[in-house]
């Protein structure tokens, strides 16, 4: 008998689910909390929690995790310095302060637009490398051309030693800004896959496990550990793209909608007849576009632990994600005093960080590059909760609200506070954890908006369900805003949108907003056995899947059939004859996908490859223009029993 272990590490818990072959049956499954930063104990933990006699027996494991998608959400990744080459315009903000624009690139066929300023990328390497951990570098059409993106990779290495992540190895399609953008953050995940990949394959040989490792991308396919660890950017949506394969999986559906409800974020998306709904432009995460190959979805920054806080008379709701005070008081046995006593804080402080339910808490994380006012504030904060009186006696004065963001984000404190998951257990809903931790944080924050705690709570749960709803209908409605759609929720009128296809439900304590989904959504909606471990049954349900794009172009439109250029991700070729360069391309194509299959340890034998074709030619003549070919292949990476 077969078996086969999914892992998934969310921002709140990791689960681990076996699946027997050749029924894909779940035979067991346990979840456990993520611990932070350092996913190392939750992991250990699902294991503990699953047969030492059935991990004996596992063949394959796949894993998913929200890990990248939180860190650029939340905006705690490692710094990075972004190289840009080449004369085109930059319309808005880079996501990094350590940037430089420097002379070269190349023009559409692939020639050299002008000569790269290697002066430049040493001097900026020399500047930056004391700020950074990984360089990222996007020359001006280097789909058509590799040579200065390499260049420039050879140079920043040599000089500093660190990682250096190059546009086209990501992405082979047209937006020098979004491959620039797709290059930076890959880089900035680096070090954080590296860790969570290391942390899962040590703890998986160390319990004897023999098993092939697989990581979920972002588009519902499954990648090598090898792979994984090159292009960490991939995997951005990998839990939600889990939840989407999990939810078909459990639920027996080959169509349906699936609402994903995680500790950071909740995800919509759409599976039509088993195959997921692919953005076409490329996946949007914190508002930045990228080139990366995803599952299209509507996603929010609000989930079970995201930050509720009252200001100016009015309840927030996230972005950030935070330590739930149910879960910080069965942690710490002297919090709940520290709650109960913890004063408000006066109204010209009040704001997200601070609260009567705020307190923060150390991590392990080492601290580098801080100010000398984020030193003090950060040495008044303990690896026990501490309250903001506590930092005041400790430095004389409470800390600036900028200073904390500061410290946040680079993920040396984590915040405590009110939740939703603190919501469901004031209305005894979701009880896992301290019951009364939750309740008091409610009687701090009901009477800032005028309510008694259960009315508190079930206001948070009503306009979470809200939430919900408006992610899943804006999901369809692609060009009105969501939030035009959320106020309609807010409408009391007497109708309902209706959706004709069946919604299924994944996550944690889900089942505490059933009854309020179906009461704003007039459609199917379904609540899987299992669904609280969903993104780890999906992680084993994926199929491995290589896409390969391949650009054919005569250099002179005065002879098209002759001598021709081809464009792929292992650069630009020429070829005297049309014939010899179509040749070279399918031959191209299937090489890399056998080549990728067996890399990530799929059976190139059992890859099943489509090509399709397509020809662009003048209107009239009949000219050849170009020719696009596009070589997929496909391979299940979880074998079957004879």
């Amino acid at each position: 008998m077969k078996l086969n272990l999914g892992i998934d590490a969310g921002g709140t818990y990791t689960d681990a689910v076996i699946v027997r072959s050749p029924d894909h049956s779940i035979i067991a499954s346990y979840k456990a909390l993520t611990t932070y930063p350092d996913p190392l104990n939750g992991i250990r933990e699902a294991l503990d929690g699953i047969e030492q006699e059935m991990l004996s027996q596992v063949d394959a494991v796949s894993v998913s995790t929200t890990l990248s998608t939180n860190t650029i959400l939340e905006g705690t990744g490692f710094p990075v310095g972004l190289i840009l080459v080449g004369d085109y315009f930059i319309s808005e903000d880079l996501p990094t302060e350590h940037f430089i624009q420097v002379k070269g690139g190349h023009d559409h066929k692939g020639g050299e637009a002008e000569p790269l300023d290697e002066n430049a990328v040493r001097e900026f390497a020399q500047r930056a490398k004391e700020n950074v951990s990984a360089f990222a570098v996007s020359s001006y059409f280097s789909i058509r051309n590799h040579e200065h993106e390499l260049k420039v990779k050879e140079i920043v290495r040599k000089i500093t030693g660190m990682p250096v992540v190059c546009a086209h190895e990501l992405s082979q399609d047209l937006g020098a800004f979004e491959r620039a953008v797709t290059a930076f953050f890959n880089a900035q995940l680096l070090p954080i896959t590296e860790k969570f990949m290391s942390s899962v394959e040590s703890e998986i040989r160390s319990r004897g496990m023999e098993a092939k490792i697989f990581m979920l991308k972002c588009d519902g396919s499954v990648v090598g550990i090898k792979n994984a660890l090159e292009r960490p950017i991939e995997s951005i949506f990998s839990g939600p793209a889990g939840s989407l394969i999990g939810a078909a999986f459990l639920s027996k559906r080959d169509t349906c909608a699936v609402i994903d409800v995680g500790g950071t974020s909740t995800d919509v998306s759409v599976i039509r007849e088993g195959v997921p709904e692919m953005s076409e432009s490329g996946a949007v995460v914190g508002g930045w576009k990228t080139r990366v190959k995803a599952i299209r979805m509507e996603t929010s920054a609000l989930g079970g632990d995201s930050d509720i806080w009252v200001a100016s008379g009015k309840v927030n709701f996230g972005p950030r994600r935070v330590i739930p005070l149910c879960r910080a008081a069965a942690q710490f046995p002297k919090f709940l005093e520290q709650l109960a006593t913890n004063p408000m804080p006066s109204k010209a402080l009040m704001g997200r960080n601070f609260q009567p339910t705020k307190f923060y808490i150390r991590t392990k994380y080492e601290p580098l590059e801080l100010t000398d006012i984020e030193t003090e504030v950060l040495n008044a904060i303990h690896a026990e909760p501490t309250s903001l009186k506590e930092i005041r006696s400790r430095i004389n004065k409470y800390p600036a609200s900028k200073h904390l963001d500061a410290l946040i984000q680079k993920r040396l404190i984590q915040p405590i506070s009110f939740t939703p998951t603190d919501a469901l257990h004031v209305l005894g809903e979701y009880t896992k954890y301290n019951v009364e931790a939750s309740r008091l944080g409610a009687h701090h924050l009901a009477p800032l908006y005028k309510m008694d705690a259960d009315e508190f709570a079930s206001y948070v749960k009503k306009e979470f369900a809200k939430n919900m709803a408006a992610d899943l209908v804006s999901f369809f409605f692609e060009d009105i805003s969501r939030e035009e759609i959320r106020n309609i929720f807010d409408a009391e009128a007497p109708i309902q949108f209706k959706v004709h296809v069946p919604v299924v439900l994944i996550g944690g304590p889900v089942i505490a907003y059933l009854e309020e989904i179906e009461k704003l959504i007039d459609a199917e909606i379904i609540l899987p056995e299992f669904a609280s471990v969903g993104n780890a049954a999906g992680a084993l349900a994926a199929k491995g899947i290589r896409r390969i794009e391949i650009l054919i172009r005569p250099v002179s439109m005065a002879a098209p059939d002759w001598e021709c250029y081809v464009y792929s991700e292992k650069g630009r070729e020429n070829f005297d004859e049309y014939e010899d360069a179509l040749d070279h391309a399918l031959k191209l194509g299937k090489d890399t996908i056998y080549e990728y299959m067996k890399e990530a340890g799929l059976d190139p034998g059992s890859v099943k490859i489509d090509i399709k074709k397509d020809e662009v030619t003048l209107e009239g003549s009949g000219t050849l223009v170009e020719t696009k070919i596009v070589v997929l292949g496909v391979a299940e990476h979880i074998e079957e029993d004879e």
